[in-house]
Order: structure tokens, then C-alpha cells, then sequence
């Protein structure tokens, strides 16, 4: 299993540092552009190992007095039901999940911002939810020709037609449920009206990933790539910083791309160049964070694997273009890396070969890999779940933790009463099952006992799991790869 190799300590001491430095800069107020996940941000966990998936958070809670929110949420997603792939819900929904999130920790909401506002119908009604529930919410629209006509866009006709967001306090953050959410425009957006009150303000960017000083082709910054084929991302050294300060940088291709433009409109609003790379532009500490950088290449690679196990089950399920494992491929090939890397694959592979039926396989914290078979009662991801919690548990192999008396009115009630075609128990079914063995027997007491000890555990299954299963694996924090074939024939696969 993977070793710490980040000081997560120590980045939220220098990532409110360098914040708070940067809002002295400008003056007193700062729009922060927050790329990436705040609450969950789980592939940052995965990849530098110590880094907590709530490190922004918590960062954010250091200076919470200071600090206000703004979601920004495009009324284009809200109008196709774009969903966050990680939870499977809507960005309407999880945008009022991240209020929810937001202010049960004591950060302040100060309101929701629609962009690419043009009166669609699904917008007009998620806006006057958000009002009915007492949030704030403003609007803003598309300016033609945005972002290259700056002539236009830093005019009355551009970010003048915006609803001016009010803002209290010093920190003003700017997230999203999701990319493309137009938080940059919202941004420059407030910049301009801002400047047009006579109010002091600046502009600063905080992405994770790429990370600006590790090499370009670190494993951390090709597991973003691969993170991100769908979005086209590429890191690429940043050439407006080597050229200013010559010094090698790593930034992505929008950035460097947008940069002449993006910095032609601050010049334009502050009459200054105020930066003069997309490096500059960025307060993220990670880098400076690492201190055992083999720990994390190692995490990295294994992660593009679980990255190229996903995509190819979502081109498999027609969600993805095959363009997007092809990137992927293409990453594994110049790191001479191959899924074999990762235990759990060939131990499931080896599992379902020798059974006939699909397979599952667990690796624990220890380095053993527990493997669980197809049965009459249970499904391959259920019975190696339960022979992961008997080995960590210390309980024989042999030893029954669910009674088939219980086990058999479960799969009545699913194929007589429910409707359902599967017998054999899900994940969830079985986990129900075994915390009512566990009220009268002290073996499958201690099973449930080690449900913790799985988070963070790596698994993969023979076929694509059910969603059941997989959000179920999700929630106990195991990292679960499937291989991209279903385990039946069908069209539908609920």
C-alpha cells in the first residue's frame, strides 16, 4: 500500500500564508478562482499520499472570518442535466450539496451566480428555488466573441451587462460543481465592476494540479493528464514565466493559452500588467509540500492505471469517446507502465480464469490480496467483501457470518416480491445481512468491526460492477477498477 509522502501540515500553514500575501497585494480584497474539488478532492489524496481530500477546506477554515463563497453554476449544465461523475447527481443538485457542505463547517455562502445566462427555462426555475430557499443569486450572460473582442468584453456591453455580486469580506472564492463553469469570467467579471465602484481588488488562481514545480512528465502531473483526457488538458512548460524569469515551469494548455488574453483584459480594467505568467497567476503551495517524492511517483502510477480501467468502462458503457483512452494509453506507454502494476488485476483475472464466473480481488493494507468468486448466495464483490473483513478480522475462511436462514428470505423478497432477476446478494445487501447476524453473534461483530480498516484499499473486479456495488465500495473509501466487459449479455444494465 502506499506510503505518506506529503506533509499535509504544513501546506495549510503555506497555502494561507501565501493567500493572505496575496490579498495584501491587491490591496485588501481578492477573488480566488478555486479549480478542482474543495470538499472531496480525493484524486489530490490519491496521488500525494498525507494530502487530505478536505485539505482546501480546512485551509479556508484557518481564515473563515475573512473568507466568503460564491458557487458559480452555468445555466448550459443546468439545462442538460450535467452530472458530476464522481456522485452521480446533477450540478443543480450539488450545488445546493455544497452550500449544504459549506455552511455546516461555519463558511459563508454569500450567494450563486448563473453564467451563461439566456433565459433557459431550467435556469429560470433553479433560480427561483435558490430564492425561495433565501439564497442570493445573480446572473451573468454571454458576450460575444468571449474571450478574444476584450474592446467588448471590459465595456458596459460586456461585463457592465453582469449582475454586480455583492461581496463583505476580504477572500471572495470562487467554485463550481464542475469544469466550465464560467468562475474565471465571474471573476474578471467583479474585477470590473469593482473597479468601476473604485474598489481595490485582485485576481489570483488556485489549481491543484498541474503542479507548477515538479517536472513536467512527474507522474503526479501525467496523472492530471490522464485524469483530465476528456477535457483536453495538457501540462506544458510555461513559456511567458521561462521567458520573464527563466526559470521551467508547468502550467496546462488552456491557461498558457488564455494568458495574453486574460492579461489584456486586467490591463485593461487595472491599466497595469499585473502579471506577467499563468505561473504568477497561481497561490498553490503543493509542490513544496513533497517530501518523499518516491512515495508519491508511486501513487501516481497507480492511479493512471485506475484512470485507464475507468475510462475504458465508460467507453464500454458509451459515456466516453475511445479518443480519451487512447490519451491514456498513450501516457502508460511513455511511463513503460502496464496494468499488471496494479496486484488486484491479476488476482481477479486469475480468480474468474479459474472459476469460469466473474471474480473479484481485494489487496490489504498488509500487501494480501483476498480474492471472492461467483456463488449461488452471494456475487463475486460480496464474497470478497466478506473475505476481506474475515482475514482482517483473524476469523477462519470456513467460518459462516451470515446464516443462510437469512440470507435466503432476502433473496425472496428481491426475485418474488421486487421483481428482480439477480438471487444472489449485492453489497449492500450483504452488509444488511450481516449487522443483524452481528446483534446475536460475536464473530460477525468483529467482521463489522473492520469496515474502517478497508478505506483506502485497492480492488478490482472481473466485470463492470453494478452501481450498487460500486457506490457502495465508494463510500467505504476502497479504490475499486473494473474491467470493461459486463458480466451478461443484455442492452440494459440497471
Amino acid at each position: 500500500m502506499n506510503k505518506i509522502g506529503f506533509d499535509n501540515d504544513k501546506y495549510l500553514k503555506l497555502q494561507s500564508e501565501n493567500i493572505r500575501k496575496r490579498i495584501a497585494q491587491f490591496g485588501g480584497k481578492l477573488y480566488l478562482e478555486f479549480g478542482g474539488k474543495l470538499f472531496d478532492d480525493y484524486h489530490a489524496s490519491r496521488v500525494l499520499p498525507g494530502f487530505q481530500p478536505d485539505s482546501k477546506v480546512r485551509m479556508l477554515l484557518e481564515m473563515k472570518d475573512e473568507a466568503e463563497i460564491i458557487v458559480a453554476i452555468s445555466a448550459d449544465d443546468i439545462e442538460r442535466n450535467k452530472r458530476r461523475g464522481d456522485l452521480g447527481i446533477t450540478y443543480d443538485e450539488d450545488c445546493l450539496r455544497l452550500i449544504d457542505a459549506f455552511r455546516s463547517i461555519g463558511l459563508y455562502v454569500g450567494s450563486v451566480v448563473i453564467t451563461h445566462y439566456r433565459s433557459q427555462p431550467t435556469a429560470e426555475l433553479f433560480q427561483k428555488r435558490l430564492a425561495a430557499l433565501g439564497i442570493r443569486v445573480y446572473r451573468h450572460y454571454i458576450i460575444p466573441d468571449y474571450p478574444s473582442n476584450v474592446g467588448l468584453i471590459v465595456s458596459p456591453e460586456g461585463f457592465g451587462k453582469n449582475d454586480y455580486i455583492e461581496t463583505e469580506r476580504s477572500l471572495v472564492v470562487v467554485t463550481a460543481p464542475g469544469p466550465g463553469s464560467g468562475k474565471m469570467a465571474t471573476c474578471l467579471s467583479q474585477l470590473y465592476h469593482e473597479h468601476e465602484r473604485g474598489v481595490s481588488a485582485g485576481y489570483a488562481k488556485f489549481e491543484t494540479f498541474p503542479i507548477w514545480n515538479l517536472p513536467l512528465k512527474h507522474p503526479v502531473n501525467l496523472a492530471y493528464e490522464a485524469a483530465t483526457a476528456d477535457l483536453d488538458d495538457v501540462n506544458m512548460i510555461d513559456p511567458f514565466h521561462l521567458e520573464a524569469y527563466g526559470e521551467t515551469t508547468v502550467n496546462y494548455n488552456r491557461d498558457v493559452e488564455i494568458f495574453p488574453v486574460l492579461n489584456a483584459i486586467l490591463e485593461r480594467i487595472w491599466g497595469k500588467h499585473p502579471y506577467r505568467s499563468p505561473t504568477d497567476m497561481g497561490v498553490n503551495m503543493a509542490g513544496l509540500c513533497i517530501f518523499d517524492d518516491e512515495a508519491c511517483r508511486a501513487a501516481s502510477r497507480q492511479e493512471i492505471i485506475r484512470r485507464y480501467f475507468s475510462t475504458a468502462c465508460s467507453v464500454r458503457q458509451g459515456l466516453s469517446d475511445p479518443d480519451d483512452l487512447r490519451k491514456i494509453e498513450l501516457i502508460m506507454n511513455s511511463m513503460d507502465l502496464t496494468v499488471e502494476e496494479r496486484p488486484v488485476v491479476a488476482a481477479a483475472r486469475n480468480r474468474a480464469e479459474t472459476t469460469g464466473a466473474p471474480a473479484m480481488a481485494i489487496e490489504l493494507p498488509d500487501g494480501r490480496v483476498i480474492t471472492g468468486k461467483t456463488s449461488s448466495l452471494l456475487g463475486p464483490a460480496s464474497a470478497c467483501l466478506l473475505n476481506a473483513l474475515k482475514t482482517l478480522a483473524g476469523i477462519e475462511k470456513q467460518q459462516l457470518l451470515i446464516a443462510p436462514g437469512i440470507i435466503a428470505p432476502i433473496q425472496h423478497l428481491k426475485v418474488e416480491h421486487l421483481g428482480g432477476h439477480n438471487p444472489r446478494l449485492h453489497t449492500d445487501e450483504t452488509l444488511e445481512a450481516l449487522s443483524i447476524c452481528a446483534v446475536t453473534d460475536p464473530m460477525a461483530e468483529r467482521a463489522m468491526e473492520k469496515l474502517s480498516s478497508l478505506r483506502g484499499c485497492e480492488a478490482h473486479s472481473s466485470v463492470i460492477l453494478s452501481r450498487v456495488d460500486e457506490n457502495l465500495f465508494q463510500k467505504l473509501g476502497v479504490n475499486v477498477t473494473c474491467e470493461p466487459r459486463y458480466q451478461v449479455k443484455k442492452l440494459f444494465h440497471g
